[in-house]
This record gives C-alpha cells, structure tokens and sequence, in this order.
C-alpha cells in the first residue's frame, strides 16, 4: 500500500510509516507540501499523512479513487473536506488528548506573559531603555484571584480551569452545552457569553472553529469587555474578528491580547496586530513540546495504518463513513 506524507515528521511516526508502507514523501520539515505534489502523488495513494497547511478538499479527494484514510497531525480538521471524505468512504483521523495538557501549558504561559507585558519588559531592557526604577514602569495585571472565562470546556479548557485553581482565580465557562460534573470537580460557573465577556479579567478562546463559531468575537463582543481585560485565543483565527480586535486594542478599549493563531497562517509580518505593544503574538505553537508533537505524528501515523488494515483508529472524525 502507498502512504503520502505531506511533511517530515518525527523520525518514531517516519519510521513506523517506511515500515509498513510504500510512502512518497514531501522532502521538507519547514515547508508545507505544494498543490502540485498532492495532485501527482494522490491519484494511487490508500493514504494520507498531513498538517493544517494542506488542503484536502473535494477536487483533490476526486484524484483519489484507491484512497481510504486521511491522518492529520492535528485536533482541528477544517482543512479537510470531511463531507467529501465521507462520500467517498475516506476515513479521517485526528490527533486529541495527547496534546491537551501542553496546549494548556502555553495557554497559561500566553496569559501571564501578555497580563504581565514580559515580551514588551525583556524588548524594552534590550533596547537599553531601562535607565532606572519607577512606580508604573512596565506595570501590568495580576493573575492571582482574577476572573477567568473559557470560551469552550473541552478537554484543554478543563486543563486550563485546573492551572486557574492555583492561582486562586475565579472561572466562568460557556459551552454548547453545561458540564455539571466539570463545574463541582473545578469550581466552574456557567454564563451565557455576555456575562462572561463583561466580567472576565481574562478571556481565553478554546472553541473548535465550526461555521457556528467562525467571527464569534466580534465588535459587539468586545465591547462587552472590560477595558482592563485581556484576550487570549490559542484556538483558531477565524473565531476572532482581528479587524475589530485592532480597533479595540488601538482605541484602548480592551487592554491587552495574547494570540497563538491569526486567521491567515503564516500570518504576514505587515499584519496591523503585530504593529501593536500590547499585543503578544506566537506562531501557532500551543502543542509545540517534543515529546507532544511527536505522540502527535505517531498518533496520526498509527490511525491510517489502522485504517488501511481493516481496524478502527482510536480517533475518527467521520465513522459514517464506515457505512460507505
């Protein structure tokens, strides 16, 4: 069987696909596979190993007629047509809990280095501006016994609720749908979005990226945000609306943000945010640990050699597609 790996990946998840596969291989690390070298490779392949860079879309699942499982080394999958994967019976295979804890970790690191304006303090001392002490150099806001709301209660948002506990704060959540077993076991408050958004001393963004969620941070929203408050999305762009977070961030009407995704990735170093000091900006690095990422890959690894052997993958976006 033939595997097209869209990238290279650790050498554990390589290792394991040379294995027990023919594979076709994007000869690059930092660079994410072209059009051109799907759509030539596709047309065999029973499989498919990639990354949120690579479109898999319906055009390019049509060159596909052998093709029975999509792996991606990701929670999210809105660059794959699942819709279209499920027609054709193409299995899609994520990669969830092994990248929960790390992701919090940078979620609590981008909260406290924007609230605390450590990238702003450490450029500002290596411009040799720091010339002497004075009451409100650099002065930022605290953590401990703040309000903190969470935009989605999966997985990472109760991990972040837990890392909350220690510093005291007080955590309001919104979901789809209430957690009542979350809130006694954290000491979490359910609100309807405004509420949270008004009273939160930080906002943390963790909602998957759905049609439903797409632009759910808008001007309105913001708005409703304290004007010392903080905005923290480590989710997906697109759930923020970064023309208005600009205007509010500019205007000082919302104090600070921290983002580890912009809707266009790479995100353009002219991009308006990056031209803003109270803004702490990171380049998509929530799962960025090594032993995280590489569970990730062999996670992804596994689930198509799962697939391809008849078995179920431990994680399937589309089990319908079973029914194909």
């Amino acid at each position: 069987m033939k595997i097209v790996i869209t990238r290279q990946l650790p050498q554990e998840a390589m290792a394991l696909l040379r294995a027990h596969a023919d594979t076709v291989e994007w000869p690059h690390a930092e660079q994410p596979a072209s059009r051109s070298f799907l759509e030539e490779h596709i047309g065999d392949a029973d499989g498919v190993v990639c990354l949120l860079t690579e479109r898999i879309d319906a055009a390019l699942l049509a060159r596909a007629p052998r093709l029975k499982a999509v792996g991606t080394m990701s929670v999210g999958y809105n660059h794959i047509d699942v819709k279209a994967a499920t027609e054709r019976g193409v299995l899609v295979t994520n990669t969830p809990d092994v990248l929960t804890e790390t992701t919090a970790d940078l979620a609590f690191a981008l909260l406290m280095a924007t609230a605390r304006r450590l990238v702003e303090a450490s450029d500002y001392l290596r411009r040799g501006q720091w010339t002497t002490w004075s009451p409100l150099q650099l002065t930022g806001m605290d953590v401990f016994g703040a309000t903190l709301g969470i935009i989605g209660m999966g997985r990472i948002g109760e991990a972040v609720a837990r890392r909350a506990q220690g510093f005291g704060m007080n955590v309001l959540y919104h979901n789809r749908s209430r957690k009542p077993e979350a809130e006694e076991r954290l000491g979490l408050t359910y609100a309807e979005l405004p509420r949270l958004l008004s009273e939160s001393d930080f906002v943390v963004v963790l909602t998957p990226y759905t049609p439903q969620t797409a632009g759910l941070i808008r001007k309105e929203q913001l708005q409703l945000m304290k004007p010392t408050a903080v905005l923290i999305n480590i989710a997906r762009g697109g759930i923020v609306d970064e023309a208005d977070l600009y205007d509010a961030l500019r205007s000082g009407s919302l104090w600070a943000a921290g983002l580890d995704v912009f809707e266009t990735e790479p995100v353009p170093a002219s991009h308006p945010l990056l031209t803003l000091p109270n803004v702490v900006t990171l380049p998509h690095i929530g799962s960025a640990s090594v032993r995280t990422r590489t569970q990730m890959a062999l996670l992804a690894a596994e689930g198509v050699l799962q697939a391809l052997a008849g078995q179920r993958p431990r994680h399937v976006v589309n089990p319908e597609a079973y029914a194909r």
